[in-house]
């Protein structure tokens, strides 16, 4: 199975910055992409930014700009950091790999069990 545990979050000023980060553990093959999610109070979870072993990193609608995201893939962590924050940037975000346990088993999704970004003055 694999192990997401995220870190980073909290309180920040509108206009401010963090960074977030996700390390993968347990026993699993192979990573083939992680990524950042995010949902808000009664709002469906989003995509925020994803990076793969193909496609590189890519980002949800309306995220490009003010959110990077980077990788280790030697050390299965993804990093996001996320600038110039407003207040409907607040969520829980959350971490997200889609990864193969054996080397012949199935792909899976596997989540984090997120972490609190909370934007506001």
């Amino acid at each position: 199975q694999v192990r997401l545990v995220e870190s980073g979050g909290g309180l920040v000023q509108p206009g401010g910055s963090l960074s977030l980060s996700c390390a993968a553990s347990g026993s699993f093959f192979s990573i083939n992409s992680m990524a950042w999610y995010r949902q808000a109070p009664g709002k469906q979870r989003e995509l925020v930014a994803s990076l793969d072993k193909i496609n590189g990193a890519l980002y949800g609608a309306g995220m490009m700009g003010r959110f990077a995201i980077a990788g280790d893939n030697a050390k299965n962590t993804v990093q996001l950091r996320a600038n110039s924050l407003k207040p409907e940037d607040t969520a829980v975000y959350y971490c997200n790999a889609y990864a193969q346990t054996t080397q012949f088993g199935r792909w899976g999704t596997y989540w984090g069990q997120g972490t609190q970004v909370t934007v506001s003055s």
